[in-house]
């Protein structure tokens, strides 16, 4: 008696049924499989990057063309472009969210008076768009990028 090789016959040499593995009947490639240290460190280093727009923002968003903050108003487009940009990348809206975290903490620091009187973003025109505009931004990016779904809702 000879065996068979169907591709439809479980007990068929080199065929197992099981779907996932490459190379096998019913099979399919399979998602990469991500380590939790490497996306921690992901995660740490958007937040980072955050830290860092809010450093650079709150030092440079006051620069003047006549009355129009010019600087301001070219952050918020950064604000906006830099966490839908990560969003996408991670492919969720923890990847926008991070960056968002990190720019609010130092930027509401920043924004703080310290005993002296001395403040880095003041309360004029300039600080008021980078701000509530670049908290009004991040919405919009988070908003808008996309999540791949709820992980409550996979079945």
């Amino acid at each position: 008696m000879q065996a068979s090789t169907s591709p439809d016959d479980p007990g068929a040499p080199g065929v197992s049924g099981i779907s996932g593995v490459p190379g096998v009947a019913g099979g399919s490639d399979p998602e990469p499989v991500e380590s939790p240290a490497v996306t921690g460190a992901a995660y740490g280093v958007l937040f980072l990057l955050g830290v860092a727009l809010g450093v650079v923002g709150g030092f440079e968003h006051a620069w003047y063309a006549g009355n129009l903050p010019v600087a301001a108003i070219v952050w918020l487009a950064v604000l906006f472009a830099v966490p839908y940009a990560m969003g996408r990348l991670i492919g969720g809206r923890l990847g926008a969210v991070l960056p968002a975290a990190g720019w609010m903490a130092v930027s509401f620091l920043l924004a703080n008076q310290r005993p002296e009187g001395d403040l880095v973003i003041a309360g004029n025109s300039a600080g008021y768009w980078y701000l509530y505009g670049g908290m009004a931004a991040f919405v919009v990016a988070i908003v808008m990028t996309r999540s791949r779904g709820s992980w409550l809702l996979r079945h």
